[in-house]
């Protein structure tokens, strides 16, 4: 299945192919890329969180997981078994909600434990279909889940949305995971996507039994590293068992823990965000 999305309107021209993508990201006011320096810092955690925080400040919003290799956006949503149809020559997203559209490679693979054993070529094919080939429709924001680094993935983002809104850079606070985020910032500055600003995830551990912190990846790295590059920081999102528990079941954290500190934490950045772009 994905071997056919990758390859299907190859025979189309190149203007044809660029007109018919930037008429579909002019019908989205806003788009923001969620980067990382590294893995395992909790980026998709963070996308999906953030999506469902511009929903319920009533946004219209599309996540895009540009995560050729490693998909993990559809797991976290539930909607892994969900297929995709065609209309009208568009490839239709998949709609969580009526608010809510979702692309992932992760919807493609008929088998889970089948690797995508692609080289750049295909993945910036694929990624130009998501953009141009997926009826987005009218949405207010589109996030997109970018892969870990400073490869094909995002790049190729920056180069089709020349007119993005912003980056919003995941790191956590430790050492190793800092020095690639620097990375990542400079990315967008060579690129010219502005900064939206970092998120510090994994800041800490509170007890659940006792409420006691324990800064597991030590705590303020991510702020250090804002003011170091002269960026804004959105915040810090502690370690939660529930977080974990949540992405496993399909279901976002804020939405079923929407009443705890860390959500409301999470609600603040979005604010932060969207204050920043409107």
């Amino acid at each position: 299945m994905a071997e056919k999305f990758a390859g299907c309107g190859v025979d189309q021209g190149k203007n044809e192919e660029e007109i018919r993508l930037n008429e579909n990201m002019a019908r989205i006011k806003h788009k923001i890329i969620v980067m990382s320096g590294k893995g395992g810092v909790g980026k998709s955690t963070v996308s999906v969180n953030l999506t469902y925080g511009l929903l319920f400040q009533g946004k219209s919003t599309g996540l895009l997981d540009v995560d050729i290799h490693g998909p993990s956006v559809a797991k976290m949503l539930g909607i892994k078994e969900q297929p995709l149809r065609a209309l009208n020559g568009m490839i239709k997203p998949v709609e969580v909600t009526s608010s809510l559209k979702v692309m992932s490679m992760g919807t493609l693979i008929d088998d889970p434990d089948t690797p995508i054993i692609w080289r750049g070529p295909l993945k910036i094919g694929a990624i130009k279909q998501f953009l141009g080939e997926v009826d987005w429709g009218e949405l207010d924001y589109l996030v997109i889940d970018s892969p870990p680094g400073t490869g094909d993935e995002p790049l190729t983002i920056a180069q089709l949305i020349p007119d993005i809104d912003g980056a919003v850079i995941v790191t956590t606070p430790q050492e190793v995971a800092l020095l690639d985020s620097r990375k990542s910032i400079t990315f967008a500055k060579k690129l010219n996507i502005p900064i939206l600003g970092i998120i510090e995830n994994m800041s800490g551990f509170i007890c659940p039994h006792c409420g006691e912190r324990t800064d597991l990846f030590k705590v303020g790295g991510g702020q250090k590293a804002a003011e170091d590059m002269g960026v804004p920081f959105l915040g810090r999102i502690p370690i939660e068992p529930d977080i974990v528990s949540s992405g496993d079941e399909g279901t976002p954290y804020i939405m079923a823990y929407g009443k705890t500190e860390t959500a409301k934490t999470i609600e603040e950045i979005v604010s932060k965000i969207t204050k920043g772009i409107e």
